[in-house]
């Protein structure tokens, strides 16, 4: 299937499908998801549902931003390694870039307010980006009672007890690869693999492209703290499960206390920025580079700042297309294995659960100003505080919802309406 849909999708085609993607993919990863659900498998009809979410399956398993990493496989899936890079590419450089000017703005004169009010309606539409698309996702898969015990639990322990999203994802998988039906394990047919030999060449070549700059650099470079980044973020991609989340988990440890690059109020602000502006929620790696490098000695460099944002960018995501790339040309063998595809039927379903963790997370978090946190024993329980709800969002995501649900709009005109309102309104409070 996927050679015969492969180079029939035109170039000119993926530049401007993936551009448009690449400046509409608000709302960290849940948003993102929903956002190529749409464009790819409903609008243009590139990717199947199954083979939709047989990609993201497989991207759920991988370290890194799983959302990048599932651009780049649909890109593959069109026009092999070209389509790849193409979506890939294009998928972060319109985030980064905006990341970076906010960046260099945010270190020279500080916190950015207005632009934080004009990202707020950005935020609504994206609220009922993620909802729209977890109602259909989980229509989708949830079909045995299986699989809505599998969704159910996900969530539990993700929202409930804060288990690691990796062991949610890998319970999962051994569950459906120890439990197929007897049918199942009769009716399909194995499918070959490329051969082990162009596996491994394709591992040295990006393992290659991956280390060899960053080495460069941090040996010509000439300054500590290009080498440092290196080493910290190449670490960071291929040891972080989990997203963004646990990326900022790990810096505020090390980055923050042990490092000292920047300050946890900085961090915050860092992530403020990252989750208000397109691209992967882990762009908030290039704010710290930026920052680490551009005050080295107190002062401020901006060409060692852009540098060093170079270096973390590079470090964050020339990993993905090493992980992709290999993997990408097994997803199709591992879905016509029985038990392979009964574990990811599996991840499937564990996948509504943690989209749906997700879009309650974040609903919270966009709705009401103020929510904390309460331990009882090994259970978290998020609580809102009622009275801080902010009722100017509240009615732009149920404008939002009027927009793109009852009137069927683009969600670029639902993200732009929002946007203009959203900025208006910061103007009269």
């Amino acid at each position: 299937m996927a050679l015969k849909r492969m180079n029939h999708t035109k170039l000119r085609d993926l530049f401007k499908v993936w551009g448009k993607i690449g400046f509409m993919s608000f709302g960290g990863p849940a948003g993102q998801i929903a956002l190529m659900h749409r464009v790819l498998v409903e609008e243009k009809k590139w990717l199947s549902e199954k083979e939709y979410l047989n990609a993201l399956s497989f991207c759920m398993l991988l370290p890194g931003p799983e959302a990048m990493q599932l651009a780049t496989y649909s890109g593959w899936r069109l026009r092999g390694v070209l389509g790849g890079l193409i979506s890939g590419l294009l998928f972060v450089l319109p985030g980064a870039t905006i990341v970076l000017v906010l960046a260099i703005i945010y270190a020279l004169y500080g916190s950015t307010p207005t632009l934080a009010a004009f990202f707020l309606g950005i935020k609504a539409a994206v609220l009922v980006i993620v909802l729209d698309a977890l109602g259909k996702v989980a229509r989708k898969n949830l079909k045995t009672k299986a699989s809505w015990m599998i969704a159910g639990l996900s969530f539990f322990t993700l929202f409930f007890l804060s288990l690691p999203f990796p062991l949610i994802i890998v319970l999962a998988a051994l569950y459906g690869f120890l439990m197929p039906s007897e049918a199942e394990m009769q009716k399909q047919k194995a499918v070959l693999s490329v051969p082990v030999s162009q596996t491994l060449k394709t591992a040295v070549l990006w393992l290659t492209l991956w280390i060899l700059p960053l080495a460069l650099v941090a040996l010509l470079g000439g300054e500590v703290v290009l080498g440092q980044l290196a080493a910290f973020f190449s670490k960071l991609a291929a040891v972080t499960f989990g997203g963004a989340y646990s990326v900022l988990a790990y810096m505020a440890q090390d980055a923050v206390n042990a490092k000292g690059w920047l300050s946890a109020a900085e961090m915050m602000d860092g992530l403020g920025l990252a989750e208000t502006t397109p691209g992967p929620l882990i762009l908030v790696t290039e704010f710290v580079g930026f920052l680490a490098a551009a005050r080295t000695d107190g002062s401020f460099h901006l060409g060692l700042g852009l540098l060093g944002a170079a270096v973390t960018l590079w470090a964050t995501f020339a990993p993905c297309f090493l992980w992709v790339f290999v993997g990408a040309p097994y997803i199709d063998w591992m879905s016509s294995k029985p038990r392979l595809t009964k574990a990811l039927v599996s991840i499937s379903a564990a996948v509504v659960g943690v989209i749906l963790n997700l879009s309650l997370w974040f609903s919270l978090h966009v709705l009401f100003r103020e929510v904390v946190h309460t331990n009882f024993g090994p259970f978290t329980l998020w609580m809102p505080a009622v009275a801080s709800i902010d009722i100017n969002t509240l009615s732009m995501s149920l404008l939002a919802a009027i927009i793109m649900l009852r009137f069927k709009k683009s969600v670029l005109l639902t993200l732009v309406v929002c946007a203009v309102l959203g900025f208006a309104l910061s103007l009269i409070s």
